[in-house]
């Protein structure tokens, strides 16, 4: 291994570094994200720097970057685009919407209604969008980042099933420790002191050592073993008391994908199951639905997460 996948993620922590405090714990993930060409969605509590994270992402990677921000009354046409008459050319045009772009912040994408949250399903899965029988494609390497307030925060509609599992990993956010808290105010607790002026130090990374990194990352094995118990998993979330809906097949493809990820950021050459617990929070817990027993005691996706882990056998 030539080790681009560890040196990606040691680039991409110094960057979000000039901006974000205490961002170590999330930037892990967003390589895998990056390196799988999957879609991340950001929870947490309005005021933690979901949206900061976003977008200082966004600015490392280069390319183009939109902003979607989720309202009651935002129309798919918002972000897809509309055929317009143009007089110029005398006849329909269309003028693409905010989804074409390299990169694109869904800002508290729970705060849209279903049917614009629906609009996203063909973008994120095939990276392209199909309006009045004409298909426009997405860049390659599109990826869709998405910040999601809790459930239970007034004007606010859960993800339906089938675009939660379009997402390839969920990243929680809690609130900073006070050491990092601290910090944060230091930094930008005066009154002409902002985040904005520090997005402008953030340097591009080369793509070719994104290139490099997926490339290395294919010739990571997987013993028949460790994708046994990959299907062990998800067989285990499917027949699992407090669940009403399992590991989906994608999501499967996806906890396979981020281990073999995972293993590339050690330095291994071989995928372990520790590499597949350690994706597992990421990649499950989001795609797993509750039933309304195990709501109403307090029971969390993540602790059905790490009861799968517990309980599944491990293959020697």
């Amino acid at each position: 291994m030539s080790g681009s996948v560890r040196q990606l993620e040691e680039l991409l922590l110094a960057e979000l570094a000039r901006v974000l405090i205490g961002a170590q714990p999330v930037v892990r993930a967003l390589v895998i994200a990056l390196v799988a060409r999957g879609h991340v969605l950001v929870q947490g509590v309005p005021g933690l720097g979901k949206t900061l994270l976003a977008k200082t992402l966004a600015r490392a990677l280069g390319g183009d970057f939109k902003r979607i921000q989720g309202t009651a009354d935002l129309m798919p046409s918002d972000i897809i685009g509309v055929h317009v008459f143009d007089e110029a050319q005398r006849g329909f045009v269309f003028r693409p919407g905010a989804l074409f772009a390299d990169v694109v912040l869904v800002d508290e994408i729970n705060r849209a209604g279903p049917k614009t949250q629906s609009a996203l399903l063909e973008a994120m899965e095939e990276r392209q969008v199909s309006v009045e029988r004409s298909v426009w494609q997405l860049p390659a390497d599109f990826m869709v980042i998405a910040t999601q307030n809790p459930r239970e925060f007034e004007g606010t509609y859960p993800l339906p099933e089938s675009q939660l599992d379009r997402f390839m990993l969920r990243i929680d956010m809690d609130y900073p420790a006070r050491t990092a808290e601290a910090d944060i105010l230091a930094r930008y607790g005066g009154v002409l002191t902002a985040a904005q002026s520090a997005l402008a130090q953030v340097s591009v990374l080369d793509r070719v050592l994104l290139g490099e990194a997926r490339a290395d990352v294919e010739r990571i094995h997987v013993a028949d073993a460790l994708h046994g118990y990959v299907l062990d998993l998800a067989r285990a979330s499917r027949e699992h008391a407090r669940l009403t809906l399992g590991l989906s097949t994608r999501g499967a493809l996806a906890l396979l994908k981020a281990a073999r990820i995972t293993a590339g950021l050690r330095g291994g050459e071989f995928v372990t199951p520790e590499d597949v617990k350690h994706s597992a929070v990421w990649v499950m817990a989001h795609r797993l639905v509750l039933t309304p027993e195990a709501a109403l005691e307090g029971v969390t996706d993540l602790d059905v997460v790490r009861s799968l882990l517990a309980e599944t056998a491990v293959p020697r």
